[in-house]
């Protein structure tokens, strides 16, 4: 039974930064690829942030450049790095790896 765990995110003001982890529990993290998804208020759930089981890792490009994922096999755990924060970065937050998602955590971008 694979657990995604997720960490970080809060309010912060335009410009700002915020980093969220998504810790896996279980066996096989080193193999999966890992997605970050959000989702605001009425729309639908998207892709940010993806990374592979290598480390590649392929952005969207409304946060190319303003987010990078990572990931730390030791620890089991996927990083997004969010800088430069606007308006329109508010939303919740998952982890995905294969069918398993994490809890969400939401993420507020407010002056």
């Amino acid at each position: 039974q694979v657990q995604l765990v997720q960490s970080g995110g809060g309010l912060v003001q335009p410009g700002g930064s915020l980093r969220l982890s998504c810790a896996a529990s279980g066996s096989s993290f080193n193999i999966y690829s890992v997605g970050w998804y959000r989702q605001a208020p009425g729309k639908q759930r998207d892709v940010v942030a993806f990374i592979t089981s290598g480390g590649f890792a392929t952005y969207a490009p409304s946060v190319k450049g303003r987010f990078a994922v990572s990931r730390d096999n030791d620890k089991q755990t996927v990083y997004l790095q969010m800088n430069s924060l606007t308006f329109e970065d508010t939303a919740v937050y998952y982890c995905r790896m294969g069918t398993y998602w994490g809890q969400g955590t939401q993420v507020t971008v407010s002056s």
